[in-house]
């Protein structure tokens, strides 16, 4: 096993667990996961911003630059900002996205939130969608965080992943057992 990719799993949650850890201490988690949404949000909208996050030739200095510039402007967590100059000096800033959104999902499951992932072959509206959660809410006893993704590549039907259980009735599945049926007789 590479070390990218023991790095990417194992010590990634260590690193999202500590800010977790810091944030309770000093009883900030609320503005802090606000803050660590928005900057997800500008990693994967910002081409520049993700450009320095990826890019192995940028230089700690600029890194650190950029960041200050971004959490003053914004008036971003402190202890965001401190922590993410670590990961800079610490040449783990690559593995910024994998670390903050670890910590989300830490912040959900502390909350005794549920994920779920609902894929439709259809855009459903928000009426949709808040029914749906709602329903899965009742079901499973706690808050579900329902992550919805259109894909028209499913033809119809729905994939549906709620923690570990996963229900897959789109046709594009289906068509793939009867391929694979046929294939095998």
């Amino acid at each position: 096993m590479s070390n990218k990719n023991s790095f990417s799993e194992a010590s990634a949650k260590s690193y999202s667990q500590a800010l977790y850890e810091l944030g309770s201490e000093e009883k900030n988690l609320e503005k802090l996961e606000k803050d660590v949404v928005s900057i997800i949000k500008l990693i994967s909208q910002s081409k520049d911003f993700n450009s320095l996050i990826k890019d192995p030739t940028n230089k700690q200095e600029d890194q650190l630059n950029v960041i200050g510039a971004i959490f003053e402007k914004f008036n971003l967590s402190n202890l965001l900002k401190k922590f993410i100059n670590f990961l800079v000096m610490k040449r783990r800033f690559f593995y910024v996205e994998k670390i903050l959104k670890d910590f989300i999902s830490i912040c959900s499951k502390n909350r005794g939130e549920i994920s779920a992932k609902l894929t439709v072959a259809k855009e459903l509206n928000e009426n949709e969608i808040n029914k749906i959660k709602n329903e899965l809410s009742q079901n499973f006893g706690s808050e579900v965080k329902l992550n919805y993704i259109y894909d028209p590549d499913l033809i119809g039907g729905l994939i549906m992943q709620v923690e570990s259980v996963m229900i897959d009735t789109s046709i594009k599945n289906k068509l793939l057992k009867i391929e694979n049926k046929m294939i095998g007789a």
